[in-house]
């Protein structure tokens, strides 16, 4: 079997368990699997002590009746001469046999009981009770239920099977589903011992009691399954809507415009389909009109800018022109920056597979000819995503490593790239990471990068011109892709910036 045969079969065991205990639709299963079961159980319970009762009752009066009959026959034959006897016995059995087995011995008989079973002990103590109420008390008396298989007549070691058939019904004998006998042996005078056998009116009454059979469980086994069935259909029925709905949401946002749900199933999920429907529809127009705001304001406030810089030249101090010309440049820099924003933010491409290591050599190649200093370690390796978009964002992580990671004269970015492992939280993502050389973070600041207009002291020192708007893009572009984006300070020093980004399929 091949490796990636022996993964997938290790995996469904964990898929299954995922799938019974985090799932809906598993749950709802389990929950009607479990009802059904305790029912189950309590009624075979309920059911249980009916016929134990009920069996216990029977095995009485049965107790009483084969007691009686044995007493019958051991007066009828302690009234016959000791000389009769034998020949009484041999004509009953030449006619027919009788309802005993009957034998006189001159020892008692070993007999090897039946397993443990409650329901025997009590038969054979009943029977006792019965017949010794009738005897002396000193008479020597045994009753034991024992299989008719190796059971023996005499103490020579005559065996009950090897009799004729027509002393005993030989169907008691069946070696597929012998019936128990009851023994009774009675000392009638000293070295004489009659031996009584005779099968109970219900031959298989121990069998009442037996509670896992076939007969019994095969109904009820197949009763679940059908519940399982049922139920994975009706589940199914009931979440089909909650899944369209977790899909529409995880696509949410990178549509420009997402299409409305069908609103269907339950009262609850067509009330939270209809709500979801009518928030994307609330959405699509507030980025709709902040896309014609932002295009508005491009429009309307070059023109008196414009205008604004024209009239300042016609000012005679040249002071108050420079200060001017100042404010106009930075309200300009405010408007590229908004605009900026949206701009990088919403960009409309299709999402398509990727090669992201074909697109960072080509970073890298185009960053030494400028004369930065970045080791790449290639790995062929396609994310899913928008190629612009991607290319942006890690233009711009590559440029804060390059400008703010120098530090002693060290001015080298390593950037190296990995496929996330199966079981771990990464699985199924393509691994970025952008380590820079430079004095690193303050790690009371690193929650604050990727914010808007987030500037540390180590970057405003470097450039004062900044807006703080580079890593804010880079994190709207990743988690617009589903990605993650972490930044955490390496052991060694600098900067360490984690991007985890979806893998195709």
């Amino acid at each position: 079997m091949r490796r990636e045969d022996a993964g997938a079969w290790r995996r469904v065991p964990q898929r299954l368990i995922g799938f019974l205990f985090d799932s809906l639709q598993g749950r709802f299963v389990l929950a009607m699997l479990g009802a059904l079961a305790l029912v189950q159980l309590l009624v075979n319970l309920v059911w249980y002590q009916q016929i134990e009762q009920r069996t216990k009752r029977q095995t009485e009066l049965a107790a009483h009746h084969v007691a009686s009959g044995a007493l019958g026959a051991l007066r009828a034959l302690r009234e016959l001469p000791a000389a009769y006897r034998p020949l009484l016995l041999e004509q009953l059995r030449t006619m027919g046999g009788t309802r005993f087995l009957v034998f006189f011995n001159r020892a008692r008989v070993e007999v090897e009981p039946l397993p443990e079973q409650a329901l025997a002990r009590l038969l054979e103590e009943r029977v006792r009770q019965e017949m010794l109420a009738q005897l002396t008390p000193e008479t020597p008396l045994q009753v034991t239920l024992a299989s008719p298989l190796r059971l023996q007549v005499a103490p020579g070691g005559a065996l009950l099977a090897d009799l004729p058939d027509s002393w005993v019904d030989p169907l008691l004998l069946s070696a597929e589903r012998p019936a128990p006998f009851l023994v009774i042996q009675v000392e009638t005078e000293p070295g004489q011992w009659l031996f009584l056998s005779s099968a109970m009116p219900d031959p298989y009454f121990l069998e009442q009691l037996e509670f896992f059979t076939w007969q019994r469980l095969t109904p009820q086994l197949l009763m679940l399954g059908l519940v399982l069935l049922l139920s994975l259909g009706a589940s199914r029925a009931l979440t089909r809507p909650l899944l369209g709905l977790s899909r529409a949401a995880a696509r949410m946002g990178h549509r420009s415009n997402p299409k409305p749900l069908r609103v269907s199933g339950t009262s609850e999920v067509r009330r939270a389909i209809q709500a979801f429907n009518e928030m994307q529809e609330r959405i699509r127009r507030y980025l709709s009109d902040r896309e014609r705001l932002f295009a508005s304001i491009s429009h309307d406030l070059r023109t008196p800018i414009t205008r604004l810089r024209l009239r300042s030249e016609l000012l005679d101090d040249t002071a108050v022109q420079d200060a001017f010309h100042e404010d106009l440049d930075e309200l300009d820099m405010m408007v590229k920056t908004a605009l900026q924003i949206v701009k990088d933010t919403d960009i409309h491409e299709n999402r398509v597979p990727v090669r992201i290591d074909l697109v960072l050599q080509k970073m890298v190649r185009d960053a030494r000819m400028a004369g930065q200093q970045i080791e790449l370690e290639e790995k062929p390796l396609t994310v899913f995503g928008k190629p612009l978009a991607l290319k942006r964002a890690l233009g711009n992580l590559l440029d804060n490593a390059a400008f703010y990671g120098a530090s002693a004269g060290v001015q080298k970015t390593e950037l190296r790239m990995s496929e996330g492992l199966p079981g771990t939280p990464q699985q199924g993502r393509v691994l970025l990471t952008v380590r820079d050389h430079g004095p690193g973070v303050p790690d009371a600041a690193l929650a604050r990068l990727g914010q808007p207009y987030t500037r540390l002291d180590h970057g405003e020192r470097l450039r004062q011109d900044g807006m703080g708007l580079g890593l804010s893009i880079v994190r709207d572009i990743v988690a617009d892709h589903g990605g993650v984006l972490q930044f955490r300070n390496h052991p060694q020093g600098g900067l360490e910036v984690c991007v985890a980004l979806p893998a195709p399929g």
